[in-house]
């Protein structure tokens, strides 16, 4: 096991040592946001039917070929069709059919003319009265095709699509009604510290609370997976061996803060290399250099930094990958723009600097500003920003002015910007 390993190559180990979890069937709603398992197929030709596309007049197209401001063309209404209702009736010749949006075309109709373009010449418009047309129309104008959007038996959605909020509508009119998808990871989360008190406390002299298991937690929630926070464990090896060894037996991942230094007090590592195989320790990234990962009776287990803004980033650059492999999701990184640097960065740290900052876009183009308290130590400046400016390795300073990538932890990794 090698020191201080890239970011890349430790990624590309976290995720190759998962897999698709168990494909399970949810109802529609439940699957939006999730990756389906299986090709989706319509049931029926969608729509149905052929109709209008608009309130208007169904014709036949010919009738009013002729048609011109100076000679409009006369057509008697006949008969009025709303949604839902179907005309039966033939459409003689100098005849038409008011009909509202979404109704059933006639048999022998092939054109709308949209209503705000028809005149009135007696009546109402409804049936039994005339109405004119100064302009001829196309075959096929304002009819929506049947089968326009799926034939019966079409493949809707794909096996591999993220269903969205379009989609379920898509499949409620295909009559898909259960999808099948990837099961989330169940993520326990687990915060080593004897100084950690819940957050429901008020901590005494030496102690602060447990704002790391709510943070990991809700990553491992936006990151699509089912977030188990618990309980608090003290610095003790044989307290943290017990602790990680059950979640690894009850859960699909397990997520530790605290303790991945080299401290005295730091256990992960020694837990994870006894109760399993230990695959990694520390990566090239700053803030997050003490980056712990093994597996333990199959279940991958990731050791993160106590400090805050560690845990984060190493979460959003190395979990967060991980757990979406498991629910079958294609794209793993997240959308990066190039932005000016707005001050200087004495970039004086060998690894890749990850700096909580701030994106806008001017009229020449993206600008990005770092926050400045970078301490990692802090959840509040990852908060207020909505970017990490990336500082590539090397001591070399970035003056201001230097294009720099950012990456855009807010934005889902499907999103091409």
């Amino acid at each position: 096991m090698r020191e201080m390993i890239p970011l890349e190559e430790a990624r590309a180990l976290v995720c190759g040592a998962v897999e698709k979890l168990p494909v399970e069937t949810v109802e529609l709603l439940d699957a939006v946001g999730r990756v389906v398992a299986a090709d989706q197929t319509s049931d029926i030709d969608v729509s149905p039917f052929a109709h209008s596309a608009m309130d208007g007049f169904a014709l036949r197209a010919a009738e009013i070929a002729d048609a011109a401001e100076e000679s409009p063309a006369m057509l008697r209404v006949i008969a009025e069709i709303g949604a839902g209702d179907v005309f039966e009736g033939t459409i003689g010749e100098g005849e038409c059919v008011r009909i509202m949006t979404g109704a059933c075309l006639p048999a022998d109709a092939d054109a709308v003319v949209k209503y705000e373009i028809v005149g009135v010449v007696e009546g109402d418009g409804k049936p039994g009265s005339v109405v004119s047309f100064s302009a001829p129309t196309k075959v096929d104008s304002n009819i929506r095709a049947a089968g326009e959007e799926a034939h019966a038996g079409d493949v809707v959605v794909e096996a591999g699509d993220v269903l969205t909020a379009a989609g379920v509508g898509f499949l409620a009119g295909c009559g898909v009604l259960e999808v099948p998808v990837y099961r989330r990871p169940r993520v326990a989360v687990i915060a080593t510290g004897s100084e950690l008190v819940p957050p429901s406390e008020v901590p005494g002299p030496g102690k602060i609370r447990n704002s790391n298991s709510y943070a990991m937690a809700a990553c491992a929630r936006e990151a699509g997976a089912e977030a188990h926070m618990l309980p608090i464990v003290q610095d003790t090896f044989e307290a943290l061996r017990d602790a990680v060894a059950q979640a690894a037996r009850e859960y699909d991942f397990v997520v530790t803060t605290g303790g991945a230094a080299n401290g005295d007090f730091d256990f992960i590592k020694p837990v994870v290399a006894e109760l399993g195989e230990l695959l990694m320790t520390t990566v090239n990234m700053r803030p997050g250099k003490a980056q712990t990962f093994g597996i333990v009776e199959g279940t991958p287990v990731f050791g993160l930094p106590g400090n805050p803004a560690a845990a984060y980033v190493g979460f959003q650059m190395l979990i967060r990958p991980a757990l979406r492999t498991m629910q079958g999701y294609r794209f793993m990184d997240h959308p990066v723009v190039k932005a000016r640097l707005t001050a200087d960065e004495k970039n004086r740290d060998p690894r890749r600097i990850y700096l909580r900052s701030n994106l806008t876009r001017t009229a020449e183009g993206y600008e990005v500003t770092p926050a400045k308290n970078q301490s990692s130590g802090l959840f509040g400046p990852i908060q207020k920003t909505n970017c990490l400016a990336v500082m590539p390795e090397g001591t070399e300073p970035q003056p201001a002015g230097s294009i720099v990538d950012c990456l855009l932890l807010d934005i889902p990794e499907e999103v091409v910007l």
